[in-house]
């Protein structure tokens, strides 16, 4: 890889994700929290997708699979309605939780007179503990994985993929996130940075950029690490668990990233070839999960077939 290149894998996550969130910091006193997000995360959102044909990490990723379309639908159902949804249940547990631990303590827990990117820090530091828990739970038991598992049906990594989850599965995960910081009081501008760092981050880590953090690998769950949380095999895939930050992927032992060997090209579901690619269908697949069990992968049935005939 050339020097400009190699600078360039380096340069793109904080200067992405670092840009966009100095942009919301700027931006809140001028346009409100609500405005600022959405006009700091389309910013974000351009520079992935520019990056993603400047610096790809594997160009067959940037060639259509047959999953834009339903990658499309996801953003806007899970990323964005359902979200949208669950949003006002987290407002309303969290201030009923928040009040009850003011009274408690005799004050607000949350420091707003710290910085904003202090405020920030410590939002992704409270969050990321339950997200952690949920996620590998995700992993480990049986009902939950069925909602989790469209998530890893991605045939590759791009942009997109931050997006691609069941809304059930989304709303838990945003549920145990944003509770936490709400019940401790963080601010509506933290709040928000928080969201529009959570949402930037999650393109980068999902994208096809070839992206490098060196030591800091250890501290953000960025691509290089990520990609190894989507390989077919199990005992990778069940690793990786953070979802922007490693803390707890490291105290609890789950953090993987071998350094004789690159992630694997071929991702997905390896004991369920055949599950579905259309949203709808992957939509109803956690309700119709021991028939998707049962539908034999295409190579046997192919096999069977010449058998008969």
């Amino acid at each position: 890889m050339s020097r400009g290149s190699s600078a360039a894998s380096y340069l793109a996550f904080p200067v992405i994700l670092g840009g966009t969130v100095w942009l919301g910091i700027v931006l809140i006193p001028v346009l409100g929290a609500p405005l600022t997000l959405t006009v700091a995360t389309g910013v974000g959102l351009l520079a992935v997708m520019i990056a993603e044909r400047v610096w790809p990490y594997r160009p067959v990723w940037n060639r259509g699979h047959g999953d834009l379309a339903t990658d499309l639908l996801h953003a806007a159902v899970s990323g964005i309605g359902a979200t949208r949804l669950v949003r006002p249940l987290v407002g309303v547990v969290g201030v009923v939780v928040a009040g009850a631990l003011s009274r408690a303590v005799g004050a607000t827990l949350w420091p707003t007179s710290w910085p904003y990117v202090a405020q920030l820090g410590l939002a992704l530091v409270v969050a990321e503990f339950p997200q952690y828990w949920v996620h590998r739970w995700q992993h480990e038991h049986d009902a939950l994985w069925r909602l989790h598992a469209t998530h890893h049906s991605a045939p590759r990594l791009y942009f997109l993929n931050a997006a691609r989850f069941h809304p059930l599965d989304l709303s838990l995960l945003y549920f145990v996130g944003y509770l936490p910081l709400i019940a401790l009081g963080c601010p509506e501008d933290v709040l928000m940075l928080f969201a529009l760092f959570d949402a930037i981050f999650g393109m980068l880590q999902h994208s096809n950029i070839d992206v490098r953090l060196g030591p800091l690998n250890r501290v953000f769950s960025m691509a290089e690490v990520h990609r190894w949380h989507h390989s077919r095999t199990v005992r990778e895939a069940n690793t990786n668990y953070g979802s922007n930050l490693m803390i707890w992927d490291l105290v609890f032992g789950s953090f993987f990233l071998p350094p004789d060997r690159e992630p694997p090209v071929e991702i997905g579901i390896a004991d369920m070839p055949d599950f579905p690619t259309t949203y709808l269908a992957q939509l109803a697949s956690p309700f119709r999960w021991r028939r998707l069990e049962r539908v034999p992968p295409a190579a046997e049935r192919a096999a069977s077939a010449e058998r008969v005939f």
